[in-house]
């Protein structure tokens, strides 16, 4: 029996450059939603330059926004597009954590898939 490659993992991949939209929950501008911003910016200045959208979202002038994304704790980092929708909490200092929860970075169980896709070579 032939196998047959389906070139999903290939595909995956080889997306083109999307456009992340993230939203930044906060109450304030409290020691910890600064460092929360501030972690945020870097990794996405090194993960995302120039295809990253940034919203912060001052719950305290705001207080109203926290149901669209049924916000209970902050800060909190949602994650719109590309889809599905994802958050993670916390003040963004753990940038491995970070990059698996937004789905840029596989868990450390996968490792191996982590490194950078390479050019096949003919």
């Amino acid at each position: 029996m032939k196998k047959q490659n389906t070139g999903t993992a290939k595909a995956k991949r080889a997306k083109p450059a999307e456009v992340w939209k993230l939203r930044l929950y906060v109450a304030g501008l409290t020691p910890r939603a600064l460092r929360a911003f501030a972690n945020l910016k870097r990794i996405c200045e090194v993960y995302l330059k120039g295809r990253y959208t940034l919203e912060v979202i001052d719950l305290v002038k705001s207080p109203a926004l926290a149901k669209d994304d049924q916000i209970l704790a902050v800060p909190t980092l949602v994650r719109k597009l590309p889809e599905p929708v994802r958050k993670i909490i916390g003040d963004l200092s753990n940038t491995e954590r970070v990059l698996v929860g937004l789905d840029l970075r596989p868990a450390a169980g996968a490792a191996a898939e982590s490194a950078p896709p390479q050019e096949e070579q003919s």
